[in-house]
């Protein structure tokens, strides 16, 4: 059986969320300091460490993100005319 951290908060290194998301751990601590990633600067000395919760909430809003951007750009090539009338006139008669 695993120990659970203290106060059940786990906590990554920057270079593992970046493993994960397949970007710079300077990325990472981009998206820290943008407020997109919840981390604190613990241990002596002092190292940054990423909320395992922070990291799966960031996942789950690139998700949804794509998953809207892919239906607005379906509803956009729905609303190509051609797709109402086709090959009919669009201008009323």
């Amino acid at each position: 059986m695993s120990e659970s951290p203290p106060f059940g908060v786990r906590y990554l290194a920057p270079s593992q969320v970046a493993e994960l998301l397949s970007i710079s751990v300077d990325e990472v601590l981009d998206l820290v300091h943008e407020g997109r990633l919840r981390g604190a600067r613990l241990g002596s000395p002092a190292k940054w460490r990423i909320e395992e919760e922070s990291l799966r909430g960031y996942i789950d809003d690139q998700v949804e993100e794509a998953r809207q951007m892919h239906l607005w750009q379906q509803s956009q090539a729905a609303s190509f005319p051609e797709v109402w009338n086709p090959g009919g006139s669009t201008r009323p008669e």
